[in-house]
């Protein structure tokens, strides 16, 4: 294998880049249908609640309490089950616990959702159980739902939840996060299998694009965006309290 094929920080960057190229163009479409979904539930009091397992809760990291993000977020991750719910942490150490759809149900319950939220949940390869029940749960209630996993992945993957369904399958808006099929972008020299996952990153890019598009719905039409200060710049702490406050006893900072 030659060295410009080798695995290095510049051959990665530059199979990045052409990812977040693709994404960029081929997804504006979606990011502003994603856009009018959340615009369209923060002006009725709604919050975004974000969910992801594994690798993917990342991106509900990303849209959920950070700098420079929209307010009226929430985190949703399957440890709530123990740091909000009853349950052991014992459960946390079961490596198949994003399989399992159950789960899901007890999540949804400790998130205590208004009908006017609207959830993101991202799963690249869309098809494990615990999010694919989500999803179901999701749209059962009325929730609008945004997408967010590889449609290469997923289109390759059998469903591990009963049903047989994918997280697509119910979402209003999907946002391909162009990912390969294994997410990792770098064949290894020795062969079998590759490296360097890239599916965080280009998730990471929709959700920042979303929430401008969201800002700047909101702001052309003279209101006032909810959007957070880093809380380690001077006077960070006073402003976020006041927009929190907008939504006592509905938002979570948990870890």
């Amino acid at each position: 294998m030659s060295d410009q094929n080798r695995p290095s920080a510049a051959a990665f960057l530059s199979a990045a880049r052409a990812v977040l190229d693709q994404v960029a163009a081929s997804q504006e479409h979606t990011v502003q249908t994603a856009a009018d979904l959340i615009a369209k539930s923060i002006r009725a009091g709604g919050v975004v609640q974000a969910f992801g397992t594994g690798h993917s809760e990342c991106l509900a990291m990303e849209i959920a309490g950070r700098a420079g993000g929209l307010v009226p977020t929430n985190k949703i991750a399957i440890r709530d089950v123990v740091t909000l719910g009853d349950a052991s942490r014992d459960v946390l150490f079961d490596p198949f616990l994003e399989r399992d759809p159950a789960i899901a149900h007890r999540l949804y319950d400790l998130a205590a959702p208004r009908p006017e939220d609207v959830f993101v949940i991202a799963s690249n390869s869309g098809v494990n159980g615990c999010v694919v029940e989500m999803a179901q749960l999701v749209t059962r209630h009325g929730h609008k739902l945004v997408a967010v996993t590889s449609s290469k992945h997923t289109a390759q993957s059998a469903s591990r939840h009963p049903s047989g369904l994918r997280l697509i399958d119910f979402a209003d808006v999907v946002l391909d996060n162009g990912a390969p099929h294994g997410d990792a972008l770098l064949p290894l020299p020795s062969g079998g299998g590759k490296v360097c996952a890239i599916s965080s990153i280009s998730a990471a890019l929709l959700a920042q694009m979303v929430v401008a598009e969201v800002v700047r719905r909101l702001e052309e039409a003279g209101e006032q965006a909810p959007v957070y200060l880093s809380a380690n710049v001077t006077g960070g702490d006073d402003h976020n309290q006041r927009l929190e406050a907008r939504y006592a006893g509905r938002l979570r900072r948990c870890v």
